[in-house]
Formats: structure tokens, sequence, C-alpha cells
């Protein structure tokens, strides 16, 4: 099992950028895909970017796509999300995301542990 901890949310504003990290617990963290995923208020969760359990491949959003960069430090058990130009459409609570599942999918439901998530909120 793993536990996964958010930090790094915050306000900012339109054009800015934010650095989000996810510190896993465990000894197997490289035993893992990982994913970070968003839901805002009234709307359903989605896919923002994955990254392979080497850190050697990663996945993003169509909406998203080159304002993000996955990355992980398999030594330091974390996984982090960083992200530029963001917009107010960018508000929502973001979540990082564990799977031992093979591949690395883009669907939450294949992800069998969650942190509680960070709230990012950009004004405009």
């Amino acid at each position: 099992q793993v536990q996964l901890v958010e930090s790094g949310g915050g306000l900012v504003q339109a054009g800015g950028s934010l650095r989000l990290s996810c510190a896993a617990s465990g000894r197997t963290f490289s035993s893992y895909a990982m994913g970070w995923f968003r839901q805002a208020p009234g709307k359903e969760r989605e896919f923002v970017a994955a990254v392979s359990r080497s850190g050697g491949s990663t996945y993003y959003a169509d909406s998203m796509k080159g304002r993000l960069t996955i990355s992980r430090d398999n030594a330091k058990n974390t996984v982090y999300l960083q992200m530029s130009s963001l917009k107010p459409e960018d508000t929502a609570k973001y979540y990082c995301a564990a799977t031992i599942r093979r591949g690395v999918p883009r669907e939450g439901s294949a992800y069998d542990y969650w942190g509680q998530g960070t709230q990012v909120s950009v004004s405009s």
C-alpha cells in the first residue's frame, strides 16, 4: 500500500505558474505509474497527466498539453507537476494517484491509491 500527500497548490494569477508535488510513502514507489487528475466544482474528475514507472514516458491531457510537465524522482518518492500559463478554467482540486497495473493508464478508475488533493485557484 502507498500513501500520497500532495502539496504546492495555491492562488495564482492567470498566466502564472505552479509546481505541485506528491510525496509517496513506502519503499516501492518505482513500482507504480503515477498520475495527476483534477476536479472542479460541479464537474467530473478529469485526467491531467501521467508518468511511467521509470519516468521515461509521459502523457498529457490534450486540453493542457504544452503547459504541463510531469516528472518523478524515484529516489525521493515524489512526483511533480509543473504547470505554466495557467488559466481561470484550470481552477480545480488536483489529485495525485498511483497504480500498480500494467502500462500508464489515463482513466481514474485504473488507479489504486489517491491523495487528498491540493487546491489550485487561478484568478483572472
